[in-house]
């Protein structure tokens, strides 16, 4: 089938595009491939599309303006369509909040862990499962430690430590004094009920 293109005449055209955020050239992009995509175009990702997409996403989750900056006209026109396909499907999925801060890429890496549970491959299962069980929501591999505060107002805690301190000060009568016994004078034998070899 072919493709009938119509210029639109008197559009100016310049190379120096001014600076445009990967959102919204990862947008055009991917309305022109999915255009293209209903002519035969293949915008199935492969592995590699795959890694390029979440290269690009986590770049830009790190430093939105330089790293649209970098993916630039050219080199945009330069990655596979279904790389750019899978970049707009990340950013649009995962939204423009999602990408600067860290709790969102955070949830990025959850959700991507979770589609690999249902890898063919059962490493691959095993390995995803492992590493979702290790994150902390789920401490499915971590000891937990409970602290319980108790909030106390100031007048408590100075008759807390009033309390304590007259025990301190004026210990209760009950308090038996040691009684020193000269060591002659037991037998540890004895006392131990060991036999004398000599009795023997």
């Amino acid at each position: 089938m072919s493709l009938m293109l119509e210029p639109e005449i008197g559009v100016p055209y310049s190379d120096e595009i001014p600076y445009m955020d990967l959102r919204a050239r990862a947008e055009a992009a991917c309305n022109t491939a999915s255009m293209l995509g209903e002519h035969g175009l293949d915008l199935q990702p492969t592995s590699e599309d795959e890694e390029i997409a979440a290269k690009i996403s986590l770049a830009y989750a790190d430093n939105p303006e330089k790293t649209s900056k970098k993916v630039s006209t050219k080199r945009a026109s330069a990655l596979p369509p279904a790389a750019l396909v899978a970049t707009h499907g990340i950013l649009t999925q995962f939204g423009h909040s999602v990408v600067e801060s860290a709790v969102q890429v955070r949830h990025l890496v959850t959700n991507k862990l979770i589609e690999e549970t249902e890898n063919p491959d059962p490493r691959v299962r095993i390995r995803a499962l492992e590493l979702l069980g290790k994150i902390s929501d789920v401490g499915l591999f971590t000891d937990k430690t409970e602290v319980t505060i108790t909030h106390r107002t100031t007048d408590e805690l100075r008759e807390s430590l009033r309390n304590k301190l007259s025990k301190l000060v004026n210990p209760d009568e009950d308090v038996i004094e040691a009684e020193f016994v000269d060591p002659d004078a037991v037998d540890v034998d004895a006392e131990l009920g060991i036999e004398d070899e000599s009795d023997e």
